[in-house]
């Protein structure tokens, strides 16, 4: 545990909703889509920023994967989060990068423990526009055991290009959707906002979540 995170646990005992944002930076991505990804990333932090509860207990982490993996943002409660700018480039090792963002979890409840608080299920949310250029399958499976086990809630959500058969051998307990065009904003405002509503109950508590019906859809 880094001398910050001592200082933020001793500060704000209030129980945390950690969510790590898995988000594709390949050179699929360049241009019109990393742009308005940016943009989305800018509106999730100023939305959830506006909600001081949810400033105090959400914690996000910002991991992209673009040629390599780049942990952007480590844990850290909105309230001290700056949205990143990423930039395009590279091939998409998006197994490496699910295997990453699993570890990140695991080590942050593990703080958590350690510091006594309680805290809410963790999220992982994959936005990708294609599929993965290196090792998946165990990632996949690792991520299945996580689900049945109910240590993480994964959401997987393809823009444009992205191959919905595989992202469904590898979202298994929940189906991949695809984003509308390019609703980017539209995306992380739901993600903002159903984060808020999560910090504002209690841990353990079923949590409706809004709907998706104005960025998603189901592919078929």
């Amino acid at each position: 545990m880094s001398q910050l995170d001592e200082m933020q646990m001793a500060v704000n005992p209030e129980p945390r909703s950690p969510c790590v944002l898995l988000l594709d930076s390949s050179y699929s991505m360049d241009g019109k889509p990393i742009d308005q990804l940016n943009e989305g990333l800018r509106a999730f932090e100023e939305d959830l920023k506006g909600d001081f509860q949810a400033s105090q207990r959400v914690e996000v982490a910002v991991l992209s994967f673009g040629g390599t993996l780049d942990l952007v943002q480590d844990f850290t409660v909105v309230s001290e989060f700056d949205a990143p700018t990423l930039a395009a480039s590279g091939d998409t090792p998006m197994g490496g990068a699910i295997d990453r963002a699993l570890d990140l979890i695991e080590d942050r409840k593990s703080m958590y423990k350690r510091s006594n608080l309680n805290y809410f299920r963790p999220w992982v949310f994959l936005v990708t526009d294609g599929a993965p250029t290196d090792e998946w399958q165990a990632a996949a499976d690792r991520l299945e055991r996580e689900e049945e086990r109910g240590a993480v809630l994964f959401f997987a959500v393809g823009v444009e290009g992205a191959d919905f058969e595989l992202l469904g051998q590898i979202s298994r307990k929940r189906s991949p959707v695809k984003l509308l065009e390019t609703r980017f904003k539209e995306m992380f405002l739901w993600l903002s906002q159903s984060q808020r509503q999560v910090s504002s109950s209690r841990p353990g508590d079923h949590v409706q979540l809004p709907s998706s019906d104005g960025w998603a859809e189901v592919p078929t």
